[in-house]
């Protein structure tokens, strides 16, 4: 049994479809990469997963329990855990607090969640920034914090949409091994990223929604040499190099 299984879903706004009879399971332990141009309705289906868009036709299933249509607070406590494009922070709060109110729902009090956040933030490489305002992080250590708080919900399955959007080069290196880490404490990852270089040798498959339907599933390799992907998004065939993250 899949871990996540999309069936066949299509989500309108007005007269646009932004998601069309999409399907798509992810299993226990992988990293499932989402790519796609922009517009093409890769946050739309993140959104219908965690719960903050209603699915108009289709159905989405957790470890075998239709969640179709939950709120995004019911995902969350079946251990649906997400990140956003655009991060945003308690700016005026300090990064503990910040990891805290995310921990709460699943701790006893206050001492309990503060204690689980600071583990994470320790996990995530921001402990030693745990008094510093979420305002007053920079954009690499503000992505993290978004990390943070989401893995303080004690996610089953993480959804991260552009975690390394801006990044420079050695931070995304770190961004990579902080992904591979959460992989290791078992938590599923399914993630959009337009860094090829990311998404092609962190993923264990990858998807590609264009104008809003799957034209490609399979492993990077694969996906890499399919011409539907290359015309659509990739320009040219995707060339692996020894080496790359």
């Amino acid at each position: 049994m899949p871990l996540l299984d999309i069936q066949s879903v299509t989500k309108r706004f007005g007269g646009l479809t932004a998601i069309h009879d999409v399907s798509l399971q992810i299993n226990q332990g992988e990293i499932m990469g989402l790519i796609g141009p922009n517009g093409a309705g890769k946050t739309t289906l993140f959104n219908l997963v965690s719960g903050f868009y209603p699915v108009d036709s289709g159905e989405v299933l957790f470890q075998g329990q239709k969640i179709t249509n939950f709120p995004p607070h019911e995902c969350c406590h079946l251990g649906i855990g997400r990140t956003f494009q655009t991060v945003k922070t308690f700016a005026k709060h300090d990064v503990l607090y910040n990891v805290t109110v995310a921990a709460l729902p699943r701790m006893k009090g206050v001492k309990e969640a503060q204690e689980s956040a600071l583990e994470i933030l320790s996990f995530v490489g921001l402990a030693g920034k745990k008094d510093h305002l979420g305002g007053a992080l920079t954009l690499a250590d503000r992505k993290r914090l978004e990390i943070a708080r989401a893995l303080a919900t004690q996610p089953k399955l993480l959804l991260l949409d552009e975690a390394m959007a801006g990044l420079n080069p050695a931070e995304v290196e770190e961004a990579l091994l902080l992904i591979r880490k959460i992989r290791e404490r078992g938590v599923t990852i399914f993630l959009i990223e337009h860094v090829m270089q990311v998404i092609m040798n962190l993923s264990d498959r990858i998807a590609i929604i264009h104008y809003g339907e799957k034209i490609s599933e399979g492993p990077p390799h694969e996906v890499a040499k399919d011409k539907k992907v290359i015309e659509a998004y990739l320009g040219k065939e995707y060339v692996f190099r020894e080496g790359q993250s």
